[in-house]
């Protein structure tokens, strides 16, 4: 069966919201490389609204290295306010969440890949059927942000499964949700 692995930019201190306003320093060719694998290792992109906004305003109109990957990959959009996406390979997922997931994992293929799109993240999370969470903590304190937790959810239990760490001091952790 499939797997569904949500890729995430971290602060030290859990911030995951608008990486494009402290990432930038730490961002080099190894993590780009590292980056370009996951989504060479997926044929499906799972996508919340607002990232699939971002992306399809900046990708489609890229070619070469990443942008070929981005723009070939199926891609899922939910949101419960769009009524059309435009992106070449992308559809709007109009049923339930859990079971479009469930469909999309039983039928054969390569990994499902959810990068950014914090809510949809946390959506999955609460669904129980998340179950890789890569994250890349950059060695910055943000302090002001949304975090990927609450101080009110239900604990969640997690394997490491591989860790790397970048010359910019930036630590890539994988780990498995323990369901």
């Amino acid at each position: 069966m499939r797997k569904i692995v949500a890729e995430l930019f971290s602060s030290l201190d859990g911030v995951v919201a608008a990486p494009d306003q402290w990432h930038g320093p730490y961002h080099n060719d190894e993590i780009e490389r590292d980056i370009q694998a996951g989504l060479a290792a997926a044929d499906t992109m799972l996508l919340g609204r607002r990232t699939y906004q971002e992306h399809a305003g900046f990708w489609p109109t890229e070619s070469g290295g990443p942008a070929d990957l981005m723009n070939d990959i199926d891609k899922v959009v939910f949101s419960a306010t769009l009524s059309e996406v435009g992106w070449r390979n992308s559809r709007l997922a109009t049923g339930d969440l859990a079971e479009e997931v469930a469909r999309l994992k039983s039928r054969p293929g390569r990994d499902i890949l959810v990068t950014g799109s914090v809510t949809l993240v946390q959506t999955l999370l609460r669904a129980g059927v998340l179950d890789e969470l890569r994250l890349l903590v950059d060695p910055v304190v943000v302090r002001d942000g949304r975090r990927l937790f609450a101080s009110d959810g239900d604990r969640l239990s997690c394997s490491l499964v591989g860790s790397r760490t970048y010359q910019s001091g930036t630590i890539s952790a994988t780990y498995a949700i323990n369901h």
